[in-house]
């Protein structure tokens, strides 16, 4: 059985991170023990906020219609009367030149609606992850773009607006990563020196397995290229 807190501390000790990783799982029906989530959120990312802060919890496809974007990209239809928030703000991002809206047919979405979608810290995640998000600098998340590559299933090329479209891509690709839109960063705090990666959770352990020889490869690389900067340097 995986040991989901010892792998979140060998990230951590990594990739230093400043996050918790977070763990998303859909799921029909809510785990035992685990409380659904009270009170409402402007986005679907800023669960993942709030997960990396130490709560465990599970959303309802209602917890998401307040995000037109992250509803859209999670397969959650907006109830009627709602569907208009969707198309408003995609009007909005048009107008602003933000998107086109011949862009948005290609935004990777979830095959089907989640009923249950949980929310925790890696290590203390409930369930099997399907995917899961770390936020780290680009120092670190390089070395897990370089793990994937070892995997042979190298990380997708680096995703922009929506963030939340690179769960649905890691789930399809195995990793995802994307800069963070400004949506997210507001909704979040994420620091602006960081991005997400998003890791399929089935493949975690070897993807943590690759890290390993990826980080200590650098490591001496490093010394490598101190060594000829100090020499050939003028």
């Amino acid at each position: 059985m995986t040991d989901y807190a010892v792998l979140e501390k060998s990230l951590n000790d990594t990739l230093q991170l400043t996050r918790r990783p977070v763990a998303v799982a859909f799921r029909d029906t809510p785990p035992a023990g685990v409380d659904q989530f009270h009170g409402t959120q402007p986005s679907g990312c800023s669960y993942w906020a709030i997960a990396a802060a130490g709560r465990t919890f599970y959303t309802v496809p209602s917890d998401h219609y307040n995000c037109p974007i992250g509803s859209y990209t999670h397969n959650i239809p907006l109830p009627a009367g709602r569907e208009i928030e969707l198309t408003n703000m995609l009007g909005l991002m048009n107008e602003l030149g933000y998107i086109r809206m011949e862009d948005v047919p290609s935004v990777p979405r979830l095959e089907r609606t989640p009923s249950i979608t949980i929310y925790a810290p890696l290590g203390d995640t409930p369930v099997v992850p399907d995917v899961v998000v770390i936020t780290g600098s680009p120092a670190g998340l390089m070395l897990l773009h370089e793990a994937a590559g070892r995997t042979g299933r190298p990380a997708l090329p680096m995703l922009g607006r929506p963030t939340c479209m690179a769960i649905p891509a890691a789930l399809s690709h195995g990793l995802a990563s994307s800069l963070g839109c400004v949506g997210n960063r507001v909704y979040t705090a994420i620091p602006d020196d960081e991005f997400y990666t998003v890791a399929r959770g089935s493949d975690l352990e070897q993807l943590m397995h690759e890290l390993a020889t990826v980080t200590a490869a650098n490591v001496a690389l490093a010394e490598y290229h101190r060594e000829r900067r100090s020499a050939l340097a003028s």
